[in-house]
């Protein structure tokens, strides 16, 4: 259950107990503080087990990602993903920048880039899975956390990807010392990566504000004037 799923129900409790305690002082209706709960109770219950929790992602991402300072960091890091996925060859089938967007792609996710991970699922139920090919996901997956530090100095967000690095090391059985040590040299890779196209990642950048198709992003990063050959492994 999500956290903001137990708030709500952490909530009504309060409520229901106030009620009790203070109604009689202050002449308040049992019925109000009651009714109150139980939509609360009844939104929960819709968002945990309806939505899959989506509901809560869109009204925490209406929340927290009201400024646009909030708004620009998410842009900048999903475009960092991008142009690490498109040099690393990994196509990219979407992307949305907000629980909202997801939401109305009919996507569970809270945003960002999606990728196409045909390959590395392939091989990760093969058992067989190449150095090169751990490389360039850990390089896309940390480029978001790269980009925020090219440009904020610090990255706010990057949670989930960091995460996605320790889930896949647990499926390797490797240690978790290993999987931060992959994690800083991923982020290494890719910081070089955007600062060495730069103006790619600018444009990218403004390209995703204005919300361009895939299809669009691509041509443009294909007119851009950097090599494109896989720069890990």
């Amino acid at each position: 259950m999500r956290p903001i799923t137990l708030n709500i129900i952490a909530v009504s409790i309060f409520l229901m107990t106030l009620s009790v305690l203070l109604g009689p002082l202050i002449h308040l209706s049992p019925t109000i503080p009651a009714s109150i709960v139980f939509v609360l109770l009844v939104l929960g219950a819709v968002d945990a087990w309806g939505l899959q929790g989506q509901g809560s992602s869109i009204v925490l991402d209406i929340l927290e990602g009201s400024s646009g300072q909030t708004r620009e960091r998410i842009i900048h890091h999903e475009a960092g993903h991008f142009l690490a996925a498109h040099l690393m060859e990994i196509p990219v089938s979407g992307y949305a920048l907000n629980a909202w967007e997801a939401f109305q792609q009919g996507q569970k996710a809270q945003g960002g880039v999606r990728f196409n991970d045909e390959e590395l699922l392939k091989q990760l139920q093969q058992g067989q899975i190449s150095a090169q090919l751990i490389d360039r996901y850990c390089t896309v997956w940390m480029a978001g956390i790269a980009a925020e530090q090219l440009v904020y100095r610090a990255a706010s967000g990057g949670t989930d990807d960091r995460q996605k690095i320790r889930i896949l090391w647990r499926q390797l059985q490797r240690s978790a010392t290993e999987a931060q040590i992959k994690e800083r040299w991923a982020i290494l890779q890719a910081k070089a990566m955007l600062e060495k196209h730069q103006s790619a990642y600018e444009a990218l950048v403004e390209a995703l504000k204005q919300r361009t198709p895939v299809a669009e992003c691509y041509r443009l990063l294909e007119q851009s004037e950097f090599d494109k050959t896989p720069e890990v492994g």
